[in-house]
């Protein structure tokens, strides 16, 4: 083949530190917009972003270029020092330090992504440890909770 074509879609989920409720409405949707375009120059474009105060989902198609953990390193030390300085979050706005990631076919795409728009209605009856708990399990994924949070 002369060209190299991929589709890697990522459903990635990640947590302010301590889980810490400080994604605050006035600028959710900025946060949002701004780890938008951090993947879109990263070659990764996204499909869906949401979450609550003390986390996020992101659906995007993984580039072909790029390594995940370069993507996920680069995605939150941005959107971190960009959300202190230039968007008013408190002072002490950190991500966690860990992450999930999961591979999506592209047949779960539009599940994936009410999912993660309604994330604010499931996590009315649903902590964010519980729903990772269920995403680890879901996807077989082995994990030592001791790791797990910070």
């Amino acid at each position: 083949m002369g060209q190299s074509l991929s589709k890697l879609l990522v459903h990635l989920v990640f947590s302010t530190k301590n889980r810490e409720g400080l994604i605050l409405p006035r600028f959710e949707n900025k946060l949002h917009g701004y780890m938008t375009g951090i993947l879109k120059q990263l070659d990764s474009p996204p499909v869906q972003i949401g979450g609550t105060a003390d986390h996020v989902h992101l659906l995007f198609n993984l580039s072909k270029n790029r390594a995940l953990a370069q993507v996920v390193k680069e995605l939150k030390q941005s959107s971190s020092k960009w959300a202190k300085s230039d968007c008013g979050a408190p002072r002490n706005f950190f991500w966690q330090n860990g992450y999930g990631a999961f591979s999506i076919g592209q047949s779960a795409v539009d599940n994936v992504r009410v999912y993660i728009r309604d994330q604010k209605a499931h996590h009315r009856e649903s902590t964010f440890q519980d729903e990772l708990l269920l995403l680890f399990k879901k996807y077989e994924i082995e994990y030592d909770e001791k790791y797990v949070w910070d």
